[in-house]
């Protein structure tokens, strides 16, 4: 059975991720990984969105991206993941105020746009695990889980704390961060780290999900 060992380490709580329905944004190198792992694990109800297609610069830390040059990301992780619901559209103000996110259990931010991501805090903190600054470092033991607010070591929340202020905006809510120092001023990426915070989105989801955090 597929999940015959998730079942074992999970027990009664299985069912809680069978049945919960999760909005992911964003299926780069951050949310591609948290998806696969989403899936393997036993959660299946999940609606991707991204604007984007694959590029040959995507296949040093993106799922399935060296067989899908020119593809939609979302299109093309739905010939792997038959059960999600891909959406190829850009997640804007606009298009955040469309959804209704009262349908969703939980929603996972892996979006590099800091307008969209901030709005997205403001409307769905409750239910928001938030990846940020996983670009330009190499060790994966430097990523830690805390609110927007105890982030350090990364320019990028430090900017989303400060636009946030700006609003006057004062929930709390889950980022992913890494404590490193950016090694580069470009875009160099690693999947060392970018699918180190794939995977502890996915455990953050699953966690949240059985009542374990």
């Amino acid at each position: 059975m597929r999940y015959a060992r998730s079942e074992m380490l999970f027990g009664d709580d299985f069912k809680k991720l069978q049945d919960a329905k999760i909005l992911l944004l964003g299926v780069g190198g951050v949310g591609s990984v948290c998806l696969d792992c989403l899936v393997r694990t036993g959660i299946t109800d999940i609606t991707i969105v991204d604007c984007d297609t694959y590029d040959e610069t995507n296949q040093n830390r993106q799922m399935w991206s060296e067989l899908h040059l020119g593809e939609s990301k979302v299109e093309a992780l739905k010939k792997h993941y038959p059960t999600v619901t891909a959406i190829h559209v850009k997640v804007d103000k606009e298009w955040i105020d469309s959804i209704d996110f009262d349908q969703y259990d939980l929603v996972l931010d892996a979006i590099d746009d800091i307008h969209a991501k901030l709005y997205l805090a403001q409307k769905t903190y409750k239910k928001l695990i938030s990846a940020v600054g996983s670009a330009k470092r190499l060790d994966p033991t430097k990523i830690e889980v805390s609110t927007i607010w105890k982030t350090h070591g990364d320019r990028f929340g430090a900017k989303i704390r400060y636009e946030l202020k700006k609003r006057k905006f004062s929930k709390n809510y889950t980022v992913i961060f890494s404590s490193e120092p950016a090694i580069v001023k470009e875009k160099g990426s690693f999947m060392g780290v970018t699918g180190a915070f794939g995977l502890t989105m996915c455990s953050q989801a699953v966690m949240r999900l059985t009542g374990k955090k």
